[in-house]
């Protein structure tokens, strides 16, 4: 508890400097929070004993105002002044998609001063995957559509420089998103160096069409940290059903990591991040396969 009785170098109690503080003394940027909703979802069967092929999606909402009227962005907004970012995050998200009541964590802060052509804004991003069927996506608000985009993002150029003190490593990556009427891209530019023993990390976008903002730069963002997050948590059974096969699970891994995984080094992976149960498959065209559940424990079995 902070004591009432001392005082600053201009002889105020904390209450007296509180009751004169001039809030306006700073110029005060305003705060957005803005929203990556993952999905993966299945795609149409080009045979029917096959399973059928997964992709990797994130919501968009078209904007209906200016600025960037009638490109796509992330679902978001402005941060009242009396809501915490996380209240304003589920908010928006309702009120711009429909949607309520999902898992979000926070991803990061963007603070580039000419981010935003109307004034000085901050943006907090946050992240969520969710089972896109238990969703009703309604448009509302100041979006004119919200629609689900198949999303890639690959890495085509790297070009790494030795330094003295470490290295510089420059990395472009091309960001692609589509759905039946609309097709997105970015090329986003990631920048480390290491310089005696000091790293930092620059994104630009070197090009972008239809993506507004500099979103193009959190989702490429936000994917490289799905990407690594799927390795060591269990943030991808937040897409699952709650009864799946163990392939899958591998599926959704496999879209995510743009990369095709070994099956036994995948279950060995994973074994303690499912249970079994008695229940299998029902699907026409090939053999039944036994439906599996997530362990809400799988961490203190790693702990034990």
């Amino acid at each position: 508890m902070a004591d009432n009785k001392l005082r600053n170098k201009q002889g105020l109690t904390e209450e007296e400097f509180l009751k004169n503080y001039d809030a306006g003394k700073y110029e005060r940027p305003s705060v957005t929070v803005d929203m990556l909703i993952f999905t993966v979802t299945n795609e149409e069967r080009k045979s029917y004993r096959k399973l059928p092929e997964k992709a990797l999606k994130l919501l968009m909402i078209k904007r209906g105002d200016h600025p960037y009227i009638g490109q796509w962005a992330l679902p978001g907004g402005f941060v009242n002044i009396n809501e915490s970012l996380e209240e304003a995050a589920r908010r928006e998200l309702k009120e711009e998609t429909n949607i309520d009541n999902i898992y979000m964590e926070q991803l990061y802060t963007w603070g580039d001063v000419g981010r935003d052509p109307r004034t000085r804004v901050i943006s907090t991003s946050y992240m969520s995957l969710v089972d896109s069927e238990t969703l009703n996506i309604k448009a509302n608000d100041d979006a004119d559509d919200a629609k689900w985009f198949t999303v890639s993002c690959k890495l085509y150029q790297e070009q790494k420089t030795v330094t003295q003190g470490g290295y510089i490593l420059q990395r472009l990556f091309e960001l692609k998103l589509s759905n039946e009427e609309d097709n997105l891209s970015a090329i986003v530019k990631v920048v480390k160096t290491v310089e005696n023993r000091i790293t930092t990390v620059e994104r630009e976008i070197v090009e972008s069409h239809g993506i507004a903002f500099d979103h193009a730069k959190i989702i490429q963002y936000g994917i490289e940290r799905l990407r690594n997050k799927i390795e060591y948590t269990d943030i991808a059974f937040n897409l699952m059903p709650e009864l799946f096969t163990l392939t899958e699970l591998q599926q959704v891994y496999e879209i995510i990591l743009d990369t095709e995984l070994l099956k036994a080094n995948f279950r060995r992976k994973i074994s303690g991040m499912v249970i079994e149960t008695n229940e299998y498959t029902k699907d026409s065209g090939h053999r039944p396969s036994k439906l599996f559940r997530f362990n809400p424990n799988w961490q203190n079995l790693i702990e034990a």
